[in-house]
């Protein structure tokens, strides 16, 4: 069995109360760890209901097809969101499906990924959702807020796990010591192991495919889908669309992280560079050149023969690696064989961005969202900056943006560039 590496980072706090030199003190350490998750391919393979529509708790990827859009929850479902006013969305239902992070909609079904199983659902209507097909033992593993899953195919379990805060108090010699708080960030390793709506009203192709956003690893062509893992590109024949067939695994090399399709080229997006693929023939795509930079989160998206891809600096133990950049580069792809870097921009801490028509939108995490002017690649200026929020990826289409956060979903109405008006949010729930 392959083991599973979980990252834990503990954030622990001190206190200690004033006494004699001869008496102890109590000392609270709280801390966030991991609690093991062991999954049977049973469990997994009986999860998935159509439930009440529900909170935002850990929102992941967006996704839109139609006046619909999708929301994951992190390794628990997918929102299905009516959108036909964006103005006032209004939340559907929750489909629970063990270990979802990605999806993709062609039609009125809904790809998706399930650990190690790829799904297919019939989403015609989103308040009775119905699993018509799935391909089995896919991908053997993932990355997902941090922690490492593994399929262990001699026990035929998933092994994974969840975050928790922990607290313990224990008695410690006071040593004269006036009140102290002490706070640090130490990373350590552990091992996981030990309203009925309907898509046929819109009036859209049954064949017409959906948007998804800059982070995602799913695209699709034509008839068929790719699915990027953190080395392999997954191809899954979409001809019979209610019962797709897994074809071709391609080796990538490591540090794969999202894909984006762009006339009849995909690109990759990379801890390591930009890689783009020759797509003329959607069943066999092959390998045309690479753009490398300094190791990063990186994803990219492509308009009018330029990509701008997004770097971000981050911790000596992310996956990522421990780049010192927090950029946007401007890459022209007229001659995809032969990318070129044409100029760098200083960003805060840039993740998910998107582009439509010259306006580019940059979600800064902490910093929130950045809109740009990139009419000129070569002289892009900032127009507006929203803060107060914690923004990871966006989706403009016909002059309503949509983003996603750690804090919920926000939309705003762009087809003024220079003033971009909040349409409506839907915040997470709050936990205590």
């Amino acid at each position: 069995m392959k083991g599973s590496l979980i990252k834990l980072f503990l954030l622990i706090g001190f206190t200690f109360v004033l006494a004699s030199c001869k008496d102890n003190c109590q000392q609270t350490t709280t801390y966030r760890g991991t609690e093991s998750v062991l999954i049977t391919l049973n469990e997994l393979r009986s999860s998935i209901k159509v439930l009440p529509a529900q909170d935002l708790e850990s929102p992941g990827k967006i996704y839109v097809k139609d006046n619909f859009l999708f929301i994951n929850e992190l390794k628990k479902g997918i929102h299905i969101i009516d959108n036909s006013n964006p103005s006032a969305p209004r939340a559907l239902a929750f489909v629970k499906i063990l270990g979802n992070i990605d999806m993709a909609v062609k039609g009125n079904i809904l790809y998706a990924d399930s650990y190690t199983d790829f799904v297919a659902l019939d989403i015609s209507n989103p308040n009775a959702v119905k699993e018509i097909s799935r391909v089995k033992d896919v991908f053997n593993y993932g990355t997902i807020d941090g922690i490492t899953w593994n399929f262990n195919t001699n026990d035929q379990t998933i092994y994974d796990a969840k975050w928790k805060w922990y607290t313990t108090t224990q008695e410690v010699a006071c040593e004269n010591q006036m009140v102290y708080y002490a706070q640090y960030d130490k990373f350590a390793l552990a091992n996981a192991s030990s309203s009925s709506s309907s898509f046929s009203a819109s009036g859209v192709s049954a064949n017409s495919v959906g948007k998804s956003g800059s982070t995602a690893r799913f695209a699709i062509v034509d008839d068929n889908l790719y699915a990027v893992t953190q080395d392999e590109m997954k191809l899954f024949n979409l001809s019979t669309p209610e019962k797709p067939t897994k074809d071709a695994s391609i080796k990538l090399g490591f540090g794969i992280e999202t894909i984006f399709p762009y006339k009849d080229k995909l690109f990759l997006g990379t801890t390591t560079g930009m890689q783009i693929w020759e797509n003329s023939n959607p069943k066999a795509p092959t390998y045309l050149s690479r753009l490398d930079h300094v190791r990063a989160c990186d994803p990219v998206v492509v308009e009018n023969d330029i990509a701008y891809v997004t770097l971000r600096s981050v911790s000596n133990f992310s996956r990522c690696g421990a780049a010192i950049a927090n950029q946007l580069d401007v890459i022209d792809v007229s001659n995809p064989a032969v990318p070129t870097l044409k100029k760098t921009y200083q960003m805060d801490s840039p993740y998910g961005l998107g582009i439509d028509k010259n306006q580019l939108f940059i979600c800064e995490g902490t910093n929130g969202l950045k809109t740009f002017n990139a009419t000129d690649p070569m002289n892009i200026t900032q127009v507006q900056q929203f803060k107060e929020m914690d923004t990871f990826d966006v989706i403009p289409l016909n002059g309503v943006l949509m983003l996603i956060g750690k804090d919920g979903l926000y939309q705003y109405d762009y087809s003024n560039p220079n003033n971009l008006k909040l349409l409506s949010k839907m915040l997470v729930k709050k936990t205590n």
